[in-house]
């Protein structure tokens, strides 16, 4: 039982911090666009070749 001394203020310090650290990212827009980097896997990228083949010589 002396553990549970110990251990509920760190589980409580963890959980606050995940929330902070939650609600930041929030904040932070790291949740706009879900989409956007999963179709951008999937489109061809045309512009790379374009640019090997406008290279200078």
């Amino acid at each position: 039982m002396k553990s549970l001394i110990y251990l509920m203020p760190v589980a409580i310090l963890l959980g606050s911090a995940g929330l902070g650290a939650f609600i930041w990212s929030l904040r932070s827009g790291q949740y706009e666009d879900m989409d956007g980097a999963a179709q951008r896997i999937l489109l061809d990228d045309d512009r790379a070749v374009d640019r090997k083949d406008n290279s200078p010589a």
